[in-house]
Parts: C-alpha cells; sequence; structure tokens
C-alpha cells in the first residue's frame, strides 16, 4: 500500500535549502553541487525511523531485503543495521535475508526508457513465496519500479514492498508510490549519499542538487 504523504518528510527547495560553507563538502565538489538539501545527519534519523516503521509491519516469517544497486546500496545497508536492532509486528528480531538487483534506466541526468534487470531466471524463480522488501535510492518517474514490479509479478512472490529513500517531485511521474518513502524532493537532479550521476558523487555524504558546472563537467 503506498504510503501516506503526512507520514514522509516533504523536502521543499526554499526551506531545505543549506548552504554548502555550513559543511563539510570534499574539495572536489565544492563548484559541482548546488546546495545541501538533505544533511547526512538528518539522512540517517529518518532512516532509523523508517527501520521502526518497515520492521513492525512484519511477522515472525523471514523478509528477503533486496538492494537495488548501485544507488541503493548505501541506504540498505544503513537501513539493514538498523532493523536489525528493530521489534516486529510480535515484538521480536526480524529474520533477513539479503540479495541484490542491478537495475538501470539513466544515462547522463535522463531515464532511457528502458529497464536492464541483472537477475538471471532462475535467480527470479528462487523468490516464488518468499516476502521481499525493495530498497531503492529515489522513485524518479516511477516507470521503473513499475517495470520492475511487472516482472517479479509473474514469478509468484508472496508479498513485495519497496523502501524508497527518496520520491521525486515531478510532473513526469506515472503516479507510483511506494510503501515506505524517506523524503519527498524537488523536481531535481539530486547527488550523494550514494546517488550518482554517471557513477560521480557517490562519495559525498550529504544529499545535494547538483550544478550545472557539475553536469557539465560529468557528462558522458
Amino acid at each position: 500500500m503506498p504510503m501516506d504523504p503526512a507520514q514522509w518528510i516533504d523536502v521543499v527547495e526554499d526551506k531545505f535549502k543549506y548552504q554548502l560553507e555550513h559543511f563539510v563538502i570534499p574539495d572536489h565538489y565544492e563548484k559541482d553541487v548546488e546546495s545541501i538539501l538533505i544533511p547526512h545527519g538528518l539522512i540517517m534519523d529518518r532512516i532509523a525511523k523508517l527501520a521502526q516503521i518497515i520492521t513492525s509491519e512484519y511477522d515472525d516469517e523471514r523478509v528477503v531485503v533486496c538492494c537495488v544497486l548501485k544507488g541503493g546500496h548505501q541506504f540498505f545497508s544503513d537501513l539493514v543495521r538498523y532493523m536489525k536492532k528493530a521489534l516486529n509486528r510480535q515484538g521480536r528480531t526480524l529474520p533477513m535475508t539479503l540479495d541484490f538487483i542491478r537495475v538501470k534506466s539513466y544515462e547522463n541526468d535522463k531515464s532511457s526508457g528502458q529497464v536492464h534487470i541483472s537477475m538471471t531466471e532462475k535467480e527470479l524463480h528462487e523468490l516464488k513465496g518468499k516476502n521481499l522488501l525493495l530498497v531503492e535510492d529515489i522513485i524518479d518517474t516511477g516507470n521503473t519500479m513499475k517495470k520492475l514490479l511487472e516482472t517479479l509479478s509473474q514469478y509468484d512472490v508472496k508479498s513485495v514492498k519497496v523502501a524508497s529513500l527518496l520520491l521525486k517531485k515531478t510532473p513526469l511521474s506515472c503516479g507510483y508510490v511506494p510503501d515506505y518513502v524517506g523524503f519527498a524532493v524537488p523536481d531535481l537532479f539530486v547527488v550523494g549519499y550514494c546517488l550518482d550521476f554517471n557513477d560521480i558523487f557517490r562519495d559525498l555524504d550529504h544529499i545535494c542538487a547538483i550544478s550545472e558546472t557539475g553536469k557539465t563537467k560529468y557528462s558522458v
């Protein structure tokens, strides 16, 4: 079930536009990002809360927590770390299995319109009867996730839920909203906390808006 917007943090650009000089930014990115939208500390606190919410909605059955690579790996790592300490609906720790899937749809700052999934047929069939939690870094138009979910629906997965750190507020959205959302962000191309621009900026702790200089510098 899509998360109620009242349950996520709505990042409004005018209010969540921190100056670069107020935080630690790697020297090599000083001209490549415009502003900080979500500082690292706020990201971590929100993930801790999401972990509590997610875990509390599961029973004792094992959950396959599946990282959508590459961008989702930092969120996945931190989310799982907090979920290990959280309690499920029965007040017990949640048994989990970890898995990974690579889904690619972007070149530069535009969606290619095609979705490439790394799992083999054998690996997909092994999901039959399991509870699957997909962990994604950002839902942009929603088309990539919709296509991924359509693919997974063919393999008799018992349940599929999606946790996304970010949900972009874009007029290009297909209307898809995941089960769990950390922050709703403005219609900007955001980088940092392992969100990338052509594989650059994954080493930036904060979530930032990329500058035009950054786009030009790292375009392929």
